[in-house]
């Protein structure tokens, strides 16, 4: 009742907004086309509309990644006035209006050589950009930024949540496929939990594509998000330095160079710091049927050493070759301490055995990327062009953990411990592209994708028994998994001045193997599936878009999914994968409207997901011992809506707003367990960023995510708050920044697992985290925030 309040309520102000808008039939609309001498487009080139009488600004706009702009204003006097860092500002008097219409055309700003030496160029906050097929959220200089990693700049990104643990979600659902570049990469796996290090001044956008075309890969069923890293192509000698430091533990320095000459463009980054991810944790798992519990509380705290650096050239050919040669090494040595206390009680209430456990795991992760692209456009269209890249990316972690189990009540004998891992991944990438414009309003692409994954995982657990240490060959082997993925496509686009429908198909063709080396064990997948898609939308006013989309996707289990040797952190909480898991896939249908007016802009969205042979972690329990497996679990159909606003309150005042609501109907059956439930979940981000006297920003941001049920139990509810201030000085050169992550401390993972045989309830929590960071940029560099930190 109260959902469909809130969604009649929402609806309400939509329409009273669309219709004060569509009144303003006295208001000219001005357009055009922003770009440099040699005919590049200027993208967040700022163009304001002024009063004659007054010379004061009453309304303005930044252009897009094409250069382009639309203003609307009801004052007759005015004049419009263009501008960007380094480039001669243009003031525009002469122009003709037509049916309250004015088109500038292209407008082109000469640079100023006076500047050139001393400018910088700053994105004052990110903004997200709605496209065809996808949403680009591009990454600004948000305070909250300052000393933070991918997965916390993707928490700022409209329809994503990362929960405590660094998972990533979309619209609540945790199939996505994570992108670099447009491409996979080890980087962005799960195995190697690599996004820590890429910071906030790597990355030049997101792009989140909730209902991809069959130009992009089929994984992920609930959406892409693709990570667009930084490579400036500025003239001359750019970069910045930063310095960041704060408490837990967390220091570094970074380092952006770019040089750009005639045929060649150098681009480079380098990072180095330590930092401190404490964590406290407890959990109670209660037997039902002997009413005995077993109870854990501790703490642990993971230190870290980090180095970073991507280097890369592009070499221009000529004006309609490019190759470009880049590589990226990351690599982290750790070291963590962990302290855990159990107590078991009987029926009693008696607290009959108890004891310590103490971990200290120590490991090393190199990982590599390296890349050869090749670019070709073609003189007859500036979309006209052919794009091949051949990506390399692997990963290697060297783990050694020791357990010392210490008994402080009862008769359990000590014990000691260890684990040992040794795991190698290497995954390569070919990709061709082709995008052939027809005229001005037809597109047609195509092009092949072939991913070769290969990876080995050497887990061994030992006993020290009798002085001698013993495999435990229940919990030790060798996991080899080898996917090979192969997809083409073609899309064919119609785009107008008011309508586009851009529809596409996808085939793909999976042979997955897996192999347990100790026992031969062995499990293979063949399989070749058609992914169609259609994309429409409908301009019905300037100011006011409507768009639909349908997908088809497929989420393939991950390697973490199938290995059934991986974690033994924990004697009595154990996960473990399932080599005979299938994949998912769902059929994805989505309804969006986009209204912008003079202060703001509103998206409103309306979407569907049915899946089926869902993927679950189910939970069983055994002489207190709790195992987490995932199986295939039945269907989901969930429906939901999204709200994301802008509305500038005051010219000093600006809130931004993502509200997300979706129900859901399960249905499966798991041996001889229904799992027949309907749910939902909501969760909702509020962000108010405020100009203050003396060149200082506040900007603060409240989190909340509803509780919501799951096949075995419920996940409780969360919110949290960050926050930020800067100070600007030297004409913005150098920033200096103060940033609170979970201001409150409030940010937990709490959750429940409710069964007929037992009760596990389970509570971690970070805390929180302060940063301050000081950045410098040079040449035509930008002062940005280097992270510090990588996830919670």
């Amino acid at each position: 009742m109260k959902i469909n309040l809130f969604c009649f309520l929402i609806t309400l102000c939509y329409i009273g907004i669309f219709s004060a808008n569509a009144q303003k039939n006295t208001e000219t609309t001005i357009t055009g086309t922003v770009v440099e001498s040699n005919g590049v487009p200027i993208e967040f080139a700022t163009v304001i509309i002024a009063t004659n009488d007054t010379q004061k600004a009453i309304t303005g706009a930044t252009t897009n990644e094409k250069g382009e702009f639309s203003l609307t204003t009801s004052t007759a006097n005015f004049y419009v006035e263009v501008s960007f860092i380094g480039f001669k500002n243009k003031k525009i008097e002469n122009f003709t209006i037509q049916k309250n219409r004015i088109d500038l055309g292209k407008i082109v700003l000469s640079e100023d050589q006076s500047q050139l030496d001393e400018v910088i160029v700053s994105a004052e906050k990110s903004q997200t950009v709605f496209k065809l097929d996808k949403r680009v959220f591009n990454v600004g200089s948000d305070l909250s930024s300052t000393g933070a990693s991918a997965l916390e700049i993707l928490n700022n990104v409209p329809s994503v949540n990362v929960n405590i643990e660094g998972q990533i979600s979309l619209r609540g659902n945790s199939g996505v496929q994570i992108l670099i570049n447009g491409k996979p990469s080890v980087l962005a796996s799960e195995e190697g939990n690599a996004l820590g290090s890429i910071t906030a001044d790597m990355i030049d956008k997101i792009e989140v594509i909730t209902n991809p075309s069959a130009k992009y890969d089929a994984e992920g069923t609930s959406g892409i998000i693709n990570i667009i890293l930084k490579k400036s192509e500025k003239k001359g000698l750019n970069g910045s330095v930063t310095l960041n430091t704060g408490i837990p533990n967390n220091h570094s320095i970074g380092l952006s160079l770019n040089r750009r000459t005639e045929k060649f463009n150098l681009f480079s980054q380098l990072g180095y710091g330590r930092r401190t991810f404490p964590r406290e944790s407890e959990s109670t798992s209660l037997n039902r049927a002997a009413e005995t519990s077993l109870n854990t509380a501790g703490e642990s705290d993971k230190n870290e050493k980090f180095f970073n650096i991507i280097l890369g050239t592009d070499y221009h050919i000529n004006d309609l070759n490019v190759l470009t040669l880049s590589g990226h090494y990351a690599f982290e040595d750790e070291k963590e301490n962990s302290n855990q206390v159990y107590q078991f009680i009987d029926n009693t209430a008696t607290t009959t055995d108890a004891w310590n456990r103490r971990e200290l795991t120590t490991a090393s992760n190199p990982k590599w990327q390296y890349e050869l692209q090749y670019k070709k456009d073609f003189k007859d269209h500036e979309d006209h062009d052919l794009l091949f890249s051949a990506l390399g990316t692997s990963f290697g972690k060297d783990k050694t953990s020791n357990f010392n189990n210490t008994t402080t009540i009862g008769n359990i004998p000590d014990m000691l411990q260890e684990a040992l891992t040794n795991f190698a991944q290497n995954e390569y990438t070919f990709k061709l592209d082709y995008t052939h414009p027809f005229g001005e309003k037809y597109t047609l692409e195509t092009g092949a994708q072939f991913i070769i994954d290969d990876v080995s995982n050497d887990y061994q657990v030992r006993d020290f028994i009798n002085n001698v240490w013993i495999i435990n060959t229940d919990f030790s082997n060798v996991f080899d998994y080898n996917q090979n993925v192969l997809g083409v496509y073609s899309t064919f686009a119609y785009e107008a001045e008011k309508w586009g429908i851009k529809g596409g198909l996808r085939l793909e063709s999976t042979d997955l193997k897996t192999k347990l080396v100790n026992t031969n064990e062995r499990n293979s997948q063949k399989y070749t599936n058609l992914f169609p898609s259609v994309h429409t939308s409908y301009k019905v006013t300037e100011d006011l878009s409507l768009q639909a989309g349908y997908s088809k996707r497929i989420y393939r289990p991950r390697l973490w999914d199938l290995n059934p040797f991986f974690s033994f952190r924990d004697n009595f909480n154990i996960s473990t994968g399932n080599p005979n898991l299938n994949p998912e896939f769902t059929d994805s249908f989505e309804i969006t409207s986009i209204l912008k007016f003079n202060q703001g802009s509103l998206n409103f969205g309306i979407y569907h997901r049915a899946t089926k042979d869902v993927i679950e972690d189910i939970s069983t329990f055994e002489n207190n011992v709790t195992t987490s497996q995932p199986s295939n679990v039945g269907t989901n159909n969930g429906t939901g809506i999204e709200l994301n606003a802008k509305y500038n309150l005051t010219n000093w005042v600006t809130l931004t707003t993502d509200f997300n609501y979706n129900s859901f109907a399960r249905k499966g059956q798991f041996e001889d367990l229904s799992f027949d439930f309907n749910g939902n979940q909501w969760s909702s981000r509020l962000t108010g960023k405020f100009k203050l006297p003396l060149d200082f920003t506040l900007e603060t941001t409240g989190n909340y995510r509803s509780k919501y049920k799951t096949v075995q139990g419920e996940v409780a509810d969360n919110i949290f708050m960050n926050l930020g201030i800067r100070k600007k000085m030297m004409k913005g050169r150098l920033n200096i920044n103060l940033s609170v992550r979970d201001v409150f401390a409030s940010r937990r993972r709490q959750s429940i697992t409710n069964q007929v045989d037992f009760l596990r309830t389970s509570d971690s929590q970070s805390g929180r985290f302060v940063t301050i960071g000081i950045s410098f940029g040079f040449g035509k560099g930008e002062a940005m925030e280097f992270s510090g930190h990588k996830n919670f």
